[in-house]
C-alpha cells in the first residue's frame, strides 16, 4: 500500500483527498519509482481545485513532478537504485502522478538526478526552474546577450518568475522583475533583480500598438495583456519567451512590434519537450543555479497540507517553490 492524493469527479465538483492505494492498481509502464519528493505547480494547483480542465480522467493522482528511486525497471536505461527526475508528459493529467508515494511510468519520461542535487533540491526547481532554464536557453538562442540591456521578468514572484530571475541574475544580466506582489521587493532583489515593478503597469491593455522600447527580452509567465504590454516594449530585434497564462490565454495585441521593431515571440513547452533538450536544461541548471538562491525561494510541506495551498497558489498567495515530501 502506498498514500497519494487522489481526485474524483463528483457532482459537487472535483474532490480531493489522500488515500491508500493498492501498489496492485499502479498503471502500466516500465519502471517504477519510490518517489521522495513531488512539488506543487500552478498546473496542480488548477487540477486540485478543478479550476480548468486539466485533468482527462478520473480518479486521477496529480503532481506534474516527482523526484525518486527506481524500484523495478524493465527499461533498457533504467536499474533499480537509479536516481530519476520526471517533469511533464501528461502526468497527474492522463496518467496517474507524481503527489503520491510510488508511481509506474515510462522509462523514456524519466531523466536522471544531478549529481549536484538531491532530490528535495530537484523538486525545488521542478517543472518552474526547469521551464526558466527552458526559456534562458531560447533568449540565448535567439541572440540575447547581457550587454543588449534590461531583461523583463513577469509574475517573479512565482515558481518559474523567481527562478528566472535568479538564473538570469546569475548569468550577468539586468534583471527587471514584475510582480503583483511588491512587499516582496527586497525578496527578488536578494534573487538578483537590479529593479522591482508594480504589475498593475503591464496589466491594462496596451493604449498603443507600440510602447516606448525598453526590453532586451523577457521572460513571460502570464499571458494576456500583460504579454501584450511586453511586446508592445520590447526593443528591436528582441525576443520574449512565453511559457505560461496566470492573467489568461488570450493575447490582445497587433502585428506592429513583430513587423515594425522584429520582436520575436517565443513559445516555450515543458511538457512535451524532448529528451536531449530536458538532459541539457537539467545540467545546466546543475551548473548555474545558485543553491542558497533555491533555498530562498523554497518552502517544504507534506502531503496532507497540499489540497488547502492549491486554492493559494492560484491566487498568487505562494511565493517562489512548495516541495512536498510525500512520506510524511
Amino acid at each position: 500500500m502506498y498514500r497519494a492524493i487522489v481526485l474524483d469527479k463528483t457532482d459537487a465538483g472535483v474532490q480531493a483527498r489522500v488515500q491508500e492505494l493498492d501498489e496492485e492498481g499502479l498503471p502500466p509502464g516500465d519502471v517504477t519509482v519510490r518517489v521522495d519528493y513531488s512539488t506543487l505547480n500552478y498546473k496542480d494547483g488548477l487540477a486540485i481545485t478543478g479550476r480548468a480542465p486539466v485533468v482527462r480522467r478520473y480518479p486521477m493522482v496529480p503532481g506534474v513532478d516527482l523526484a525518486g528511486t527506481v524500484e523495478a525497471s524493465e527499461h533498457p536505461r533504467w536499474r533499480p537504485g537509479d536516481r530519476v527526475i520526471l517533469n511533464g508528459w501528461g502526468v497527474g493529467e492522463d496518467h496517474p502522478g507524481g503527489l503520491a508515494q510510488k508511481a509506474r511510468l515510462r522509462g523514456d519520461w524519466l531523466v536522471p538526478l544531478p549529481e549536484a542535487f538531491t532530490p528535495r533540491q530537484a523538486m525545488a526547481i521542478g517543472t518552474a526552474g526547469y521551464t526558466a532554464m527552458l526559456c534562458v536557453m531560447a533568449l540565448e538562442e535567439k541572440g540575447l546577450d547581457p550587454a543588449q540591456g534590461e531583461v523583463l521578468v513577469t509574475g517573479a514572484s512565482g515558481g518559474v518568475g523567481s527562478l528566472a530571475v535568479a538564473l538570469l541574475a546569475g548569468r550577468g544580466y539586468t534583471v527587471v522583475a514584475s510582480t503583483g506582489r511588491m512587499a516582496e521587493a527586497d525578496h527578488l532583489k536578494a534573487l538578483g533583480a537590479a529593479e522591482v515593478m508594480d504589475r498593475a503597469a503591464l496589466a491594462e491593455p496596451p493604449v498603443k500598438p507600440l510602447g516606448k522600447a525598453r526590453w532586451a527580452g523577457a521572460v513571460d509567465t502570464v499571458g494576456s495583456h500583460t504579454l501584450a504590454h511586453v511586446l508592445a516594449t520590447t526593443r528591436y530585434g528582441g525576443s520574449v519567451a512565453a511559457c505560461g497564462l496566470a492573467q489568461g490565454m488570450d493575447l490582445p495585441t497587433t502585428v506592429a512590434p513583430f513587423i515594425l521593431r522584429g520582436v520575436s515571440l517565443l513559445g516555450v513547452d515543458s511538457v512535451q519537450a524532448p529528451l536531449e533538450r530536458r538532459e541539457t536544461a537539467w545540467r545546466r541548471l546543475a551548473r548555474e543555479l545558485d543553491p542558497d538562491k533555491l533555498e530562498a525561494v523554497t518552502t517544504e510541506v507534506a502531503l496532507a497540507q497540499v489540497i488547502p495551498l492549491a486554492e493559494r497558489i492560484l491566487a498568487g498567495q505562494v511565493r517562489g517553490r512548495t516541495v512536498v515530501d510525500v512520506n510524511r
